[in-house]
């Protein structure tokens, strides 16, 4: 099962983690040793970061690499497949919940 990493998610987490420490673009980038504009480009997820650039965004932001890297892989495509599947035996009631919970989280997605 090949994933794939979503810089763009990555980005927006990096954004996310700077903002929640009250940290500037200019400031990250001065105590990570790049440019703002660089630090601009990661979080827009139009460059890729190398590791050391990552490892110092989370020593400076105190966030694990875990919460930046893992949770901006892609979802794997055969996930909604393979779901599909397990839902077609299940009773039919508890999976109109199920949707219903998932269509409601998915709405609220962006608060989360």
């Amino acid at each position: 099962m090949e994933k794939e990493l979503d810089y763009v998610a990555l980005g927006m987490r990096i954004r996310k983690a700077r903002k929640e420490h009250h940290v500037t673009q200019e400031q990250l980038g001065e105590i990570c040793e790049l440019s703002t504009a660089h630090i601009g480009h990661i979080e827009r997820g139009t460059r890729i970061p190398s590791l050391d650039t990552l490892f110092r965004i989370t020593q400076a932001l105190n966030v694990s690499m875990d919460y930046l890297v893992f949770d901006s892989i892609a979802p794997d495509e055969q996930l909604f497949t393979s779901l599909n599947s397990m839902l077609q035996t299940k009773d039919k009631r508890k999976v109109k919940v199920f949707l219903t919970t998932v269509r409601a989280i998915a709405d609220k997605i962006d608060e989360l």
